[in-house]
């Protein structure tokens, strides 16, 4: 059953007359075809109108919207001959953050991805894409893998945050995030970091680190969460709309100062509507942004990405 969030109530109620309409024309002799192709175009026009002028915390909710795809989406779908490696040779495993080695069309790399989970006992699973200390160190683990082997990396990014739980905390979590960054930015092969959904905080920057950051059209990326952030500005959770409009957090947003190199459109009604023709566009704004990096040595890769990073703040708000 397709979820629609508050600001698509309208959206329900025209789909749902269609889905009635459909069922009584499979029922009985009824033609009822041509009201079904207008309730359509009225339902492609109010897409078209809604999303045209989605305020920050709309999208907000888009990217928190439970049917966008998530890490596994993209890997299952960009990345042959998967091989998922596990593990922080530290501590354990942690499900929220999954990576390993593959190939993304035709070119062996290693893919990290932060993965949420598509059910309740999945989310469980992975912690809702909240990672652990041992989440990171994986990480920074598959990176200098990468490193050694001279392979490209591809991150994927949608999580609301690290894991911000006490036995994270005693376990070295902001030591963990650190030392992953360090690992992103003195990497001297290419980076490509996508976000796909939430990138919060430094549990996102954590993968994204990159050479070329890209996001989805309605995607979001933050310091902070609204909600975080509204609790410490005005003390009440209440204000999350307005901390959403004032935390820049948009990739429109983004983009214009200069923190991410590109947005990637998605599909009319957002990617939890088109899982294919999102990840596709994903795909090719990933290999677009790969292609040219190739061609440049590791120290000039590392250079370039560590320059990138200290600039940033330079554009006026």
């Amino acid at each position: 059953m397709r979820h629609f969030l508050d600001f698509e109530q309208p959206l329900a109620d025209l789909e749902g007359k269609i889905e009635e309409l459909r069922h009584i024309s499979n029922g009985g002799d009824l033609n009822i075809a041509e009201e079904v192709a207008r309730l359509e175009t009225k339902v492609e026009k109010f897409l078209r109108q809604t999303y045209a002028k989605l305020t920050p915390w709309q999208k907000v909710q888009i990217a928190r919207h439970p049917d966008r795809p998530h890490g596994n989406d993209y890997l299952k779908r960009l990345i042959t001959d998967f091989t998922p490696l596990a593990g922080d040779r530290t501590f354990a495993e942690d499900r929220a953050i999954v990576g390993g080695l593959g190939r993304f069309r035709g070119r062996s790399v290693v893919v990290i991805a932060h993965e949420k989970g598509a059910d309740t006992e999945a989310r469980v699973r992975h912690n809702f894409g909240m990672a652990r200390p041992e989440g990171y160190r994986k990480a920074r683990r598959l990176m200098e893998l990468a490193n050694r082997f001279k392979l490209p990396v591809l991150t994927f990014v949608d999580t609301a945050g690290a894991y911000p739980g006490i036995d994270a905390e005693a376990r070295g979590q902001a030591e963990a995030i650190a030392r992953a960054i360090e690992a992103c930015l003195e990497l001297e092969v290419p980076l490509v970091a996508t976000v796909i959904g939430e990138g919060g905080s430094g549990g996102a920057i954590a993968l994204a680190a990159g050479n070329a950051v890209l996001m989805l059209e309605h995607s979001v990326y933050s310091v902070i969460s609204p909600e975080g952030c509204a609790s410490i500005l005005w003390r009440s959770a209440e204000n999350a709309q307005d901390a959403a409009e004032a935390l820049r957090l948009t990739a429109q947003d983004l983009l214009r100062l200069g923190v991410i190199d590109a947005v990637i459109p998605e599909p009319l009604g957002g990617a939890h509507r088109a899982h294919e023709a999102a990840i596709a566009a994903a795909g090719d704004a990933v290999e677009k942004a790969l292609l040219p990096l190739l061609k440049l040595d590791g120290p000039s890769l590392r250079a370039a990405r560590r320059t990138k990073f200290l600039q940033m703040g330079t554009r006026g708000i």
